[in-house]
């Protein structure tokens, strides 16, 4: 099998100090680190997914619920938006961006992010497609490019984009591991919810 590592969210505005800080966020970004610097021979690739907002209309708001409207974040260009400096990116391959102008809590609505834009390793363009505007690599493109077929998936949050990450991972047919240890919710209280759901979806569930 050809196995890729999806490391979801894991930005500034997501960790302490951040403006939508998740507890426990910079100690995730220093555990995948050390997990790629551990296990990262066992993935042919890697790859990071973005909140990368311009416009996301009413998923920002002056009083967030904290479901379905947030606190202004991870604003493009702005340093919320940078991964935090916990997180190693010297072996990601590429980088998807996504909630320019909408809700998305999904990696796979995420578009491939230009390679002069992002601080990782050397990137390896989707095999065939063009990148540019008109013709934007999502993150599925990518992978079925690369002939991905099993994914390991970590990051923020566990309850919001690393669960709507994984389940799209399942519907779009990859075998789908989620590294429960690597991840972290908004909502602790919901996090047993949201591993039964994810397990009844069919990921499995790693420690």
């Amino acid at each position: 099998m050809t196995r890729a590592l999806i490391i979801v969210d894991v930005q500034n505005d997501f960790c302490e100090g951040g403006s939508l800080a998740v507890e426990g966020g910079a100690g995730v970004a220093q555990s995948i680190s050390d997990y790629i610097d551990a296990q990262g021979d066992h993935y042919d690739y890697i790859v990071a997914t973005q909140d990368w907002h311009i416009d996301p209309g009413s998923h920002f708001s002056d009083q967030p619920d904290y479901v379905d409207s947030w606190p202004v974040h991870c604003v493009a260009e702005q340093p919320g938006a940078q991964f935090h400096p916990d997180l190693d990116t010297e072996t990601v391959d590429a980088v998807f961006r996504k909630g320019q102008y909408e809700a998305a809590y999904s990696g796979f609505e995420g578009v491939l992010a230009p390679e002069d834009q992002v601080p990782t390793g050397e990137q390896r363009p989707a095999i065939g497609v063009s990148t540019t505007a008109d013709d934007a690599v999502s993150l599925d493109d990518w992978l079925r490019d690369h002939e991905v077929d099993e994914v390991a998936i970590a990051g923020l949050a566990a309850d919001y984009c690393v669960r709507a990450t994984a389940l799209d991972a399942v519907v779009a047919g990859y075998a789908v591991r989620l590294l429960v240890d690597y991840t972290r919710p908004v909502h602790p209280e919901r996090l047993g919810d949201v591993l039964a759901e994810l397990e009844d979806a069919g990921v499995e569930l790693i420690d």
